[in-house]
């Protein structure tokens, strides 16, 4: 009997030291505004996708909160040969999730499968690079095919994640199933639609600043269901909190908001190249300055977002010092519009397929843009569909006007280059300008900022005639997390970064 006794407190108590040591498990649940396409670095798209990224890829630098470039899984970086070279030195000790070591070698795998897998969308990111070599084992040299100014900004984005080649090798195109890379957090499991899980890895390389033990992103598209969800304690954190709900999230003294203006834009990408109906939008600059000039922008900061946003006709705002002043937002003018399109020989109504996203942040500014520009004599058919899927159809031209929200980047050649210049990956409206090209590749040759400056005034100017994208405005990026979450700080690139970050 006294063995059995024993027997049977040791079992009690090895259950409740097990039970206490569940108990204290954390987990941070973050509530995401859509659910990102392919967690593969390399042919990842989405903003939501950088934001899970941010969790579990860690790239050679990052940024802080003043925008300066800092190290990540590199330590330092020198440029060289007159531009012409880029000696990268590597952090020591580094792990990937599946143990393999991050060296040298696994830097120059990362980047070359940046460069050269099938329909990479770094691929444009990184084409200065002609080749990378090894230095040392912890040591790296991107040789370059000319001097090129964005690089290293490239470099703090998903250019610049690192993956295990081993398991890169193993998996080929099926890696965005079960990435692998050397980040706090390591890949648990998907359910499209529902959850991206995440669990603490035991040995990054920083694993003193981490300390909460999963991650549990879920992707809840209606902005009211996430905030009810917050309030109610099924999540943690929530992104791109409407700016209509700011005043609500403020009075509740459980909730805490974090918020900076973002690098990127607002604005609807115009079919130019592939409209396969060949509408007026399609054929004429001056229909789709019409359609420009019957949108106030001001009125839809005003009306959609309590005034908390930016107005802006640029692709970064106007705080920006590459901001081109001498270019400022064009007034609504709904007579000059339809002297336009009377130029343009068009009679009105003009019908235009309207792609937009499913989500009220898009779905009311659309709206209003569709009553707008119905007095001018637009016919705006608001087609809404689920992100991914919408991007699909961009990228085969099934669209006329395509709503599109983009998180921006510290260097503006991250915000124009892959949109703007000719045969780039996600030129969607398929603009090709001659001119526009030679600005953008000068912009990237040039390091000194007047000179790149005057070529983006040059691009600037080309995209205000030729309009294949309507810049409308900068989102104030709001997050708005519970108190029971301490050290988050926001930075304006809108990524929530989770190192640091403690649940009480």
């Amino acid at each position: 009997m006294f063995r059995l006794a024993a027997m049977a407190a040791a079992f009690l108590l090895s259950f409740s030291l097990s039970f206490s040591a569940a108990q204290a498990q954390t987990t941070l649940r973050i509530g995401l505004a859509e659910d990102p396409d392919i967690l593969d670095p390399s042919m990842a798209r989405t903003y939501v996708g950088r934001i899970v990224f941010a969790a579990f890829c860690d790239k050679l630098f990052d940024i802080d909160e003043k925008l300066n470039i800092v190290p990540q899984l590199a330590l330092s970086s020198e440029t060289v040969d007159d531009g012409k070279g880029l000696v990268i030195k590597l952090r020591p000790g580094v792990k990937f999730h599946d143990g393999e070591p991050f060296d040298a070698e696994a830097a120059k795998f990362s980047l070359e499968r940046h460069l050269t897998f099938p329909g990479s969308f770094r691929k444009p990111e990184l084409a200065s690079v002609d080749h990378i070599d090894i230095v040392d084992p912890l040591t790296i040299k991107l040789v370059l095919k000319s001097p090129f100014s964005p690089l290293l900004a490239q470099l703090t984005d998903r250019a610049g994640m690192m993956m295990s080649p081993k398991a890169a090798k193993e998996a080929g195109d099926k890696f965005g199933l079960h990435p692998v890379c050397a980040g706090p957090y390591k890949f648990v499991e998907r359910v499209q639609q529902d959850r991206i899980v995440f669990e603490k890895f035991a040995d990054y390389w920083n694993k003193d600043n981490v300390f909460i033990d999963k991650i549990v992103f879920q992707p809840i598209v209606d902005a009211t269901v996430r905030l009810a969800n917050l309030k109610s304690g099924g999540l943690d954190l929530i992104e791109r909190v409407l700016a209509t709900d700011l005043k609500e999230v403020r009075a509740d003294s459980r909730l805490k908001v974090a918020t900076a203006i973002e690098l990127g834009y607002q604005g609807i990408t115009l079919n130019i190249g592939k409209d396969k109906a060949k509408g007026p939008l399609s054929q004429s600059a001056k229909v789709r300055q019409a359609l420009d000039l019957a949108i106030d922008r001001e009125a839809i900061n005003q009306v959609v977002f309590n005034g908390e946003f930016q107005v802006g006709n640029q692709w970064i705002n106007p705080d920006h010092p590459y901001y081109q002043k001498s270019l400022p937002v064009r007034a609504r003018d709904v007579e000059k519009a339809k002297a336009l399109l009377k130029e343009a020989g068009v009679k009105p109504p003009v019908s235009v397929d309207f792609l937009v996203p499913k989500g009220a942040e898009n779905e009311t500014p659309a709206q209003v843009i569709q009553s707008m520009a119905a007095e001018a004599g637009f016919d705006m058919k608001i087609r809404l569909t689920e992100f991914a899927t919408g991007l699909k159809q961009a990228e085969a031209g099934d669209y006329q006007a395509f709503w599109l929200a983009w998180s921006g980047r510290i260097d503006p050649d991250g915000n124009t280059f892959v949109f703007l210049h000719s045969g780039a990956p996600q030129n969607y409206g398929d603009w090709n300008n001659a001119q526009a090209d030679k600005a953008l590749d000068d912009a990237r040759l040039a390091t000194d900022v007047a000179k790149r400056k005057a070529s983006y005034e040059t691009l600037a100017k080309l995209v205000q005639d030729e309009e294949p994208i309507l810049y409308l405005y900068h989102r104030r990026i709001i997050i708005a997390h519970t108190t029971k979450l301490e050290g988050y700080k926001q930075m304006p690139d809108g990524l929530v970064r989770v190192v640091g970050l403690k649940l009480k």
